[in-house]
């Protein structure tokens, strides 16, 4: 979503400084390649696992073996609460990382600011860097035009996972039963995660980092009523629609009166065995026990606009105040070429349409069968749409959030306060 309003704190963080990400110069920096020895280079990143670091390490410790002038490469774990107010504060503060991470709900702000460096003619450029290899689906939240700003370089799909010992113990059919005689639908999860309450005391379904609070992660169920927090082109509010309004009034139901969603204030940890479903991403499936449950993995519950996807993403950008912005991308194109994407598919899910086979997924993700990668995993990141994002997205976030508090209480007005949510960001969407 665009937006021609002034462009939050990065904007403000890159004043003086946007036009030198259209001609392609360092933000403060050597830019192209004007330092050709001793260059350091720092991304920013919101994971601190041990694998994940291995593995990034690796690769850089390959790349300055290639590009001696490269001295050292760094990669830095911020908390992943404050990871985007981190960042801009470093650009405001002249102390930019080179390369960021970037949060899907951020990427319109990062894109239209001018925070980040095109990376089209560097990709292109990158022999045996195979660009028309990037789904268009996966690039599309990160392109100017046809301008490549951020890559995606990692498309998460959003699953459920099902605990069918709960089930069992509640005298249902199995997740796979369910989809298979039609009845995987929310009504039916919905359904199945009451009578699991009522029966065994463990929760229904969860939609995990909800938490009543981070409201977009509802969109992997408001989606399934083709429902919209705003219009396409993000000028209109229809939190307000009737679309909107039935997903979430089938949502307050699951919370107040059918019990089959834990209410405000209550938890359920789906990978201590202490819910039935669980809605998350696909990266989540390491947090399942070695001993365990019994468990499966399926799509969303069709909802009653039919079947549909949801991802979660997040891409990789040259900070246009870093002070090695070729070098930058240099590496970016090394660090996501098509041997090096493949290594990180093993914890996120590669935008190459090239990569997206059973066999490189399930070498990936042992913990999946190969028909649960084919059947969900590789639909989902075909087809999935991403997580709501918008300029002013923090702004717009934090108003939202004020405004559904009223909802989480039983006996709520759904439609009211909906509507009431789009008083409160309908100026916040405005061009």
């Amino acid at each position: 979503m665009r937006s021609a309003r002034t462009l939050t704190a990065i904007a403000a963080a890159l004043t003086g400084s946007l036009a030198l990400a259209a001609c392609g110069g360092g933000g403060g920096g050597t830019g192209s390649n004007e330092q050709s020895e001793d260059i350091a280079l720092r991304m920013t990143i919101w994971t601190s696992n041990e694998d994940h670091l291995a593995l990034f390490n690796g690769i850089a410790e390959d790349y300055m073996a290639a590009n001696p002038e490269v001295t050292s490469i760094t990669f830095d774990p911020l908390p992943f609460d404050d990871y985007t107010s981190t960042v801009t504060t470093q650009i405001a503060g002249g102390n930019a990382p080179d390369l960021a991470w970037v949060l899907e709900n951020a990427a319109p702000d990062f894109v239209a600011s001018g925070a980040l460096m095109p990376l089209t003619e560097t990709l292109e450029a990158t022999e045996g860097y195979d660009y028309d290899d990037i789904s268009d689906s996966a690039a599309a939240l990160w392109k100017d035009g046809d301008e490549l700003i951020g890559y995606p370089f990692s498309t998460s799909p959003f699953v459920t996972f099902v605990n069918d010992d709960k089930l069992a113990e509640a005298g249902l059919p199995s997740g796979a039963e369910m989809l298979a005689d039609g009845s995987w639908t929310w009504e039916d999860v919905s359904a199945a995660g009451a009578s699991v309450k009522e029966t065994t005391g463990s929760a229904g379904f969860v939609v995990r980092d909800f938490d009543y609070l981070n409201w977009d992660y509802l969109s992997t169920v408001w989606n399934g009523w083709g429902a919209e927090p705003w219009s396409e082109d993000g000028t209109q509010c229809t939190f307000d629609s009737p679309e909107m309004v039935e997903a979430f009034e089938f949502l307050h139901d699951a919370a107040f009166t059918s019990g089959s969603m834990p209410g405000p204030g209550t938890s359920a940890d789906f990978f201590a065995g202490e819910s039935a479903f669980t809605i998350t991403q696909i990266s989540r499936a390491n947090l399942l026990p070695e001993d365990g449950f019994a468990w499966d993995l399926l799509p969303l519950p069709q909802g009653p606009d039919g079947e549909y996807a949801v991802t979660g993403q997040g891409g990789i950008g040259v900070i246009a105040q870093g002070r090695n912005t070729q070098a930058a991308a240099e590496f970016l194109a090394f660090f996501t070429n098509p041997e090096n994407s493949a290594e990180l598919a093993a914890y996120f899910p590669p935008p190459r349409e090239s990569l997206l086979t059973v066999d490189v997924l399930s070498a990936a993700n042992p913990l999946l069968t190969p028909q649960q990668i084919e059947d969900v995993v590789i639909p989902g990141i075909a087809t999935g749409q991403v997580r709501p994002s918008h300029t002013d997205a923090a702004q717009i976030a934090q108003q939202t959030r004020a405004s559904l508090d009223d909802l989480w209480t039983p006996g709520a007005d759904v439609a009211a306060v909906l509507g009431q949510t789009c008083g409160s960001i309908s100026s916040l969407l405005e061009p």
